[in-house]
């Protein structure tokens, strides 16, 4: 089966966990030809922030399009598929980063404030930044151009950091309580499990194992974070990556299902229909 370009961090200036990038020398080199076609969907193994400063336009992220104007952020987590509009009528930044620099850079305790990192499955994506756009890009440009560049990747790593946080503030609800750190572990930990894990099983038996905890304890932890069951946080999860498959590949829906860890089309069928409303083959028509 034709997959989703899987997307890996590679800089220009020979960085390897964080890059910056004006928009129109991205939109530039994209007309000159890339590797893959950003204007398809493809998949990031790295976070990235587009800040618009300028005009108007639109992102996909997971299969769903979102507006974009001056003063829009649009946060983008690992494991996300999103796609570029072709010829797109806006200008900015983007702002790319990988794990080892959030966790090199940030402290725990704000990975755990800021929900979209590792969480997007719950935190919308979409945010306007207004001023504090302003404010945090001419700092970090300040940053990026000083001559002396003496704790420069630990300087930017805190702008980065606060610059999240302060994003995360204008989104904040009393949804999400993120207080019990150890369960915060756990969850992240489930989560990643259920993303590498998810064609082999979907049992939710299966996924406490792994963690050594009870089911019910890992389902009070997944509902702490997410206000559902683990069954629900997985059959989620492979409902998104079955749409992606369809809407993405040019593989036959006997092959999606079988990608996605089910023996017979039928079953893939009924499981897709159950949670969308609507069977693969509608879905795909709709696209």
């Amino acid at each position: 089966m034709n997959t989703i370009p899987n997307i890996s961090f590679e800089s220009e200036e020979n960085e390897k966990e964080f890059e910056f990038l004006h928009l129109s020398k991205l939109f530039a080199k994209i007309k000159g030809g890339l590797e893959h076609n950003p204007n398809l969907p493809h998949r990031v193994n790295f976070f990235a922030l587009l800040i618009v400063s300028d005009g108007a336009g639109y992102h996909q992220i997971d299969l769903k399009e979102f507006p974009l104007k001056k003063g829009t952020v649009l946060k983008i987590a690992k494991g996300q598929v999103h796609a570029f509009q072709e010829d797109p009528d806006y200008d900015g930044f983007l702002i790319l980063f990988t794990e080892e620099f959030v966790l090199n850079y940030f402290s725990k305790s704000s990975i755990e404030f800021i929900s979209h990192l590792y969480n997007y499955h719950i935190s919308r994506p979409l945010v306007h930044g207004g001023n504090l756009n302003e404010a945090f890009i001419e700092e970090i440009l300040l940053e990026l151009e000083a001559e002396n560049t003496y704790a420069q990747r630990n300087i930017v790593g805190a702008m980065l950091e606060l610059y999240l946080l302060r994003l995360e503030r204008f989104t904040h609800s009393a949804q999400l309580p993120k207080q019990n750190h150890q369960h915060y572990s756990i969850f992240l930990d489930f989560k990643n499990l259920v993303e590498k894990q998810y064609t082999l099983t979907r049992n939710v038996k299966d996924y406490a194992k792994m963690l050594q905890v009870s089911t019910k304890h890992l389902n009070l932890i997944v509902k702490e974070f997410t206000l559902n069951t683990a069954k629900h946080f997985i059959d989620d999860f492979v409902t998104l990556e079955s749409k992606r498959a369809i809407a993405s590949t040019s593989a036959s829906l006997k092959e999606i299902g079988y990608a996605m860890g089910f023996d017979e089309v039928t079953n893939f069928t009924k499981f897709f229909k159950k949670h969308t409303g609507t069977t693969p083959k509608q879905f795909k028509a709709e696209l």
